[in-house]
């Protein structure tokens, strides 16, 4: 249900809200509306901080805060700047996009949707000694579920769920949390999330953020990594939740793959790098079933034909022009300098 104009007490002040929407009671969502000719910002600055410090208890069980002048439209979370609210510009990825607040209410405030973000697409990361709450932005609500879908189909497409190609810069671990999220929640079974990646950093960096999200329990990710070739294949023969692991710990000779009752789903994270040569080929054979997807934030080469082979053809594009666009990432600008040289000998 959603309430125009709803008045609330707070302990010394009466406020007047545009628009709270409530489910089972209740209030989710608040929206905060401003006429065309006024800057969404205003929303922010004058509106929703006042009723933040005047009446905070409508603010409880938030889950989305909405800021619009009727042409343009911006979603956040509680507690985030307003640098961190953006855009919800697309219905599906082929749409060209807009901001107009139309747009976020059907694709944010349908039911279904609504109801999915709320369980699946929301993350509390615990990072840096604070907690922020986030919400998956518009590109990454998209892609994730193509990539549910394909896991919904992994039996029909022998396991290749396909190529997530999102740009650097456009959150593509926090995605993988979305997908982990989702498909553990959705899906009956206990699956073996088999996280991929072949430098030692990223190893680092992405079983951090499952760490920091929570979702590794109250278990360090040092517990879930792949320490030896040989502690990979224990790992592998068990069923852990998670396997944070680098390519090259598939460094042992196969004599028997490991076909096991429950599904292991490998994502493979810089896959344009990491699906080649033995230890991929490794791979392969010690895991045959497994369901495999790849990330990456470069566009694979024309000629690409090992990657399509392994994950098959794209399922989700995010590239770098709209990233841009989106302000989910910053632009790149090239200036050409250089710098006389002169001939010494002459």
């Amino acid at each position: 249900m959603a309430i125009k104009e709803l008045k609330i007490k707070g302990d010394l002040y009466r406020r007047r809200t545009d628009i709270v929407g409530f489910v089972n009671g209740i209030p989710l969502l608040f929206i905060e509306l401003k006429k065309n000719t006024v800057d969404v910002q205003d929303a922010y600055t004058n509106n929703y901080t006042d009723y933040l410090d005047t009446i905070p208890h409508l603010f409880y069980y938030n889950a989305f805060l909405m800021l619009s002048n009727g042409t343009e439209a911006k979603v956040g979370t509680l507690g985030s700047k307003y640098d961190f609210f953006h855009d919800w510009k697309r219905l599906n990825e082929q749409e060209a996009g807009s901001v107009a607040l139309e747009t976020m209410l059907r694709g944010i405030c349908d039911k279904a949707n609504f109801l999915d973000l709320l369980e699946n697409f929301i993350l509390y990361d615990h990072s840096g000694g604070t907690t922020v709450k986030i919400l998956a932005r518009n590109h990454q609500y998209l892609g994730v579920n193509e990539a549910v879908k394909a896991y919904e189909a992994r039996k029909l497409n022998n396991g290749k769920l396909g190529v997530f190609w999102h740009t650097q810069g456009s959150g593509k671990s926090y995605s993988m949390v979305f997908l982990s999220q989702k498909i553990r929640r959705k899906f009956s079974g206990s699956p073996t999330i088999v996280v991929l990646t072949d430098r030692e950093e990223l190893n680092t960096q992405i079983s951090d953020t499952f760490e920091n999200c929570g979702f590794l329990g109250k278990t360090k990710a040092s517990k879930f990594m792949a320490t030896s070739g040989n502690d990979l294949i224990n790992k592998l023969k068990g069923n852990p939740s998670f396997i944070f692991t680098l390519i090259q710990k598939f460094n042992q000779k196969v004599e028997e793959p490991i076909i096991p009752k429950h599904d292991i789903i490998i994502m493979s994270d810089e896959a344009h790098r990491s699906q080649y040569g033995v230890f991929a080929d490794n791979m392969m054979e010690l895991i045959p079933t497994a369901a495999r997807i790849g990330f990456t934030g470069t566009p694979l080469l024309s000629d690409d034909n090992i990657t399509e082979r392994t994950f098959g053809g794209y399922i989700s594009i995010y590239d770098f022009k709209r990233a841009v666009e989106d302000k989910a990432t910053v632009p790149l600008y090239y200036e050409n300098r250089g710098e006389k040289i002169l001939d010494i000998w002459q």
